[in-house]
């Protein structure tokens, strides 16, 4: 099982002396924090996108880039990869050239984003967020898998003969996460391809989490990818651990109190009792995380989120010491013991994924071109009849 941590990129005073970073401490600061997790031995680092202040995240693919050069074991990843507002055209090209780089040391996560002015930001209408993401995508794939693609769609201009430059290394396009808070769609959409599908529930009570990820494995299942339980699920998740909890507490709670990304709402004890919040000993965390499993099955991917909310740098890379060296061994062990025979314990790596291609006789999973193999029907219906089947199912 693969755990790790994720960064919103959020540029937070800190409480307890007043100081903000400016953005450019910001950037360097997440930087030295993913190469500290990738020698720490943690197996992910993901960025999210953000085009807004106080974030500073707008260009994943920068910043992913230069951590490939400067890091030797760690997963490469996106929190969030605008397919809503980016051109799928530059997102083929931009991350085909991160898994280059990287030599297949990269996925991605695609998503909508939660800021709503970014789509007039980038010309896009964000009544149309999910039929872009469910388009944008098809016109992905398909920029990946065919060396010529002519295509024609609602959102951009058509392309006669184009090729994304540069090809997907070994011909094996990365592997792709879908993710969703509470729009069944891009469950649907992830299950259809028998992609990756990561609630990051940093926010949400876990029986919400448990119908999403239940309702992606169904579909998953559906679609002909596997049985249920061998979909591939990631949870997000933060924690703040030292090795007394009342001093945890006492330490994280000005920055929760004050942190903008916990609005000012509800305590912070509400707030982890509610939420995957955990606050505490390295044991509470890991009590707490290792009964994830029993809500949404077995699963691929655990990112948690510890550098927001204003907190210094050294306080950041304490913490992933503690995640790393502390916590990590004891979940592994926990879920790595209970995973059955048949049900993957990772994400496909990049090389398990040409092996794969490799003996089926093609470059890649380029199954979808038009309509599906088993029901007749192209993403992009199956995902407009989405919301009405997920009402059903309470989400």
């Amino acid at each position: 099982m693969q755990f790790g941590i994720f960064t919103v990129s959020d540029v937070t005073t800190d409480p307890t002396t007043g100081r903000t970073p400016d953005d450019t401490e910001r950037v360097r600061a997440i930087l030295t924090i993913a190469e500290h997790a990738d020698q720490a031995g943690l197996d992910v680092f993901a960025t999210g996108e953000h085009h807004n202040p106080p974030f500073v995240a707008s260009s994943p693919t920068t910043m992913l880039g230069y951590l490939a050069g400067r890091t030797t074991n760690i997963t490469l990843s996106t929190a969030t990869t605008l397919i809503t507002t980016n051109d799928p055209v530059k997102i083929a090209e931009d991350y085909a050239m991160l898994q280059v780089i990287s030599e297949g040391r990269m996925d991605l996560m695609m998503g909508r984003g939660n800021t709503g002015p970014v789509y007039p930001w980038f010309g896009k209408d964000i009544r149309q967020g999910v039929n872009l993401a469910v388009e944008n995508y098809a016109l992905l794939r398909r920029l990946w898998e065919e060396e010529v693609v002519d295509w024609q769609g609602t959102f951009r201009t058509p392309l006669q003969g184009f090729t994304a430059t540069p090809r997907p290394l070994d011909g094996v396009p990365p592997f792709v996460w879908h993710g969703s808070i509470r729009t069944p769609e891009i469950a649907e959409q992830a299950a259809y391809y028998g992609d990756g599908f990561l609630h990051n529930n940093i926010f949400w009570p876990v029986d919400h989490t448990e119908r999403m990820v239940q309702y992606y494995r169904r579909r998953y299942e559906h679609y002909g990818h596997g049985r249920a339980d061998q979909a591939i699920v990631g949870l997000g998740g933060q924690f703040f651990a030292r090795k007394n909890s009342q001093d945890a507490w006492n330490e994280f709670r000005p920055y929760f109190d004050n942190a903008p990304v916990y609005g000012h709402g509800p305590s912070m004890e509400d707030f982890t009792r509610e939420t995957p919040l955990t606050v505490g000993s390295p044991q509470q965390v890991i009590d707490r995380y290792a009964t994830m499993r029993e809500h949404v099955g077995d699963y691929q991917r655990q990112l948690f989120l510890i550098d927001h909310a204003g907190l210094p740098l050294k306080t950041v890379l304490e913490q992933i010491d503690i995640l790393a060296e502390d916590i990590v061994p004891a979940l592994r062990e926990i879920n790595d013991s209970q995973r059955p025979a048949h049900v993957p314990s990772n994400p496909p790596s990049h090389a398990e994924r040409v092996a794969r291609a490799r003996a089926e006789g093609k470059a890649g999973d380029a199954h979808v071109v038009g309509e599906d193999r088993w029901t007749g029907r192209r993403a992009e219906d199956e995902a407009a009849a989405t919301a009405t089947r997920g009402a059903a199912f309470g989400l």
